[in-house]
């Protein structure tokens, strides 16, 4: 789609100059209205990325039009017209929601700088709504964010597994979403009007986890002073989500595997077992079967988790989920933290394609928080997070290819990229190629031969 701009002024030589000498330099397209009320009656019938208004005009004023613009289309760009002598006006002018002033007479270079910052900002707050649009529309489950084809297996295992009663073991590296996954198999299954527990594992000393999980009986040991229901029963018809398994004790892997075979409990100090109905979904970061030859965790115990595996796919796997993920995140937040919309500056956007991600979806989630309380404007930059403004595509190297031979290495970083770039492109344009290939600055057919090459498809990126 064409970016268009719209001109309002009540002398027709400035209207007439001003679209000769900026259409061919900003290459948009340019209506013309030669007041308020004729401006007003061109955004009622047509898009509008930008509007350049004249302060000064008789019947509906400049300041009037922007009052007006600001409550009808909110997040439409203004920039204002004002003679040199009328400064103050075009401050105040700015304080009532412009986003920016140009004096009379022009400067053509310095008008066109200008207006081209103000058309970026509308592109980029137009690309921020259609991401925010589909991440509320469509590519989310539950809360689970992705258009990836990584992400759509783990939508489609999600959504089998939740109408089972089986055990489930989600695996994946830490901030992946392994909990966002739980909680979206419970509350797609029949339990979902049961309770869902959660425990972290490693968080739980040893000696405590066993009577967190069973419960006690008064008296079962010093300072049980009464009795205690256990985190098993209070799942009770519900799902209890054992997080990070991994690093539970040889001792606690052998009274859970009772809890899987008989669906029973045995609190501290009781001589009975009590029957509990919960379903048992757990998760680790850690690979069992290298545990298991260590003789650190029981092979009976895994084959009986691992009944329904899951597993999350890392960030750097789904690089084309990143523009849809950040955006729910800023959403996500700013609504949370009571902050206006905010946008990530494009050059952050990019950092963030092409960054090795360690920590996953949570340490992108907690660079944007960060972002969302240090920026002043509504556009997150490299600075506001604590980076530099700009990172290269191999400063954040991946160890495991450094390890590589060259041709290897060299053939991982170039498909890492083009996921990245295309993916991108793609995501952009709505998964439409030829579009996408203007963009790149490519013949729809030498993208199509990359996209071929490195396993692309547009479908993925259509909605």
């Amino acid at each position: 789609m064409k970016t268009t701009l719209l001109i309002v002024d009540d002398e027709p030589d400035m209207l007439q100059l001003l679209k000769r000498s900026l259409e061919p330099d900003l290459q948009c397209e340019i209506h013309l209205a030669s007041s308020g009320e004729d401006a007003l009656q061109v955004l009622a019938s047509r898009p509008v990325d930008l509007v350049l208004a004249d302060i000064k005009m008789p019947g509906m004023s400049g300041m009037e039009l922007l009052d007006i613009v600001g409550r009808q289309y909110p997040r439409l760009t203004m920039v204002m017209m004002t003679a040199y002598g009328h400064i103050d006006m075009a401050v105040e002018a700015m304080k009532r929601g412009a986003y920016d002033f140009v004096t009379k007479p022009f400067d053509h270079d310095a008008l066109i700088v200008r207006l081209e910052k103000a058309l970026e900002r509308s592109r980029l707050i137009r690309e921020n709504t259609r991401l925010q649009d589909r991440c509320r529309e469509h590519d989310k489950f539950q809360n689970l964010v992705g258009k990836s084809p990584a992400m759509q297996k783990v939508f489609q295992a999600v959504d089998m597994v939740a109408k089972t009663d089986l055990t489930v073991l989600i695996t994946g590296e830490s901030g992946t979403g392994k909990d966002l996954t739980a909680r979206a198999i419970h509350a797609l299954s029949h339990r979902s009007k049961g309770p869902f527990v959660a425990v972290n594992c490693p968080s739980v000393p040893e000696n405590i986890l066993e009577s967190e999980l069973f419960g006690y009986r008064k008296g079962a040991f010093t300072h049980a002073t009464r009795d205690k229901v256990g985190l098993f029963q209070e799942a009770h018809t519900g799902t209890i989500f054992l997080d990070e398994i991994g690093d539970i004790s040889p001792t606690i892997q052998t009274k859970l595997l009772r809890v899987l075979q008989e669906k029973e409990i045995k609190p501290l100090g009781d001589t009975r077992s009590i029957h509990v109905d919960v379903r048992i979904i757990a998760s680790t970061n850690q690979d069992l079967k290298a545990k298991i030859k260590r003789q650190e965790f029981r092979e009976d115990f895994f084959y009986r988790l691992n009944v329904l595996p899951i597993r999350m796919p890392a960030l750097r796997e789904r690089v084309e989920d990143i523009p849809l993920l950040a955006a729910h995140l800023l959403a996500k937040h700013c609504r949370k933290l009571d902050r206006p919309k905010k946008m990530l500056a494009p050059e952050l956007l990019e950092i963030f394609m092409q960054r090795h991600w360690e920590g996953n979806v949570r340490e992108m989630e907690n660079m944007i928080l960060r972002g969302i309380l240090f920026s002043s404007g509504e556009v997150i930059t490299p600075q506001d997070v604590g980076l530099p403004a700009t990172q290269g595509p191999c400063s954040d190297p991946d160890p495991e290819i450094t390890r590589l031979p060259y041709k290897q290495a060299k053939e991982q970083i170039l498909t890492r990229f083009n996921k990245a770039y295309i993916g991108s492109m793609l995501t952009s344009t709505g998964g439409n190629v030829s579009a996408a290939a203007r963009q790149c600055g490519l013949e729809r057919q030498a993208l199509q031969q990359i996209m071929r090459r490195y396993g692309i498809k547009a479908d993925t990126y259509r909605h």
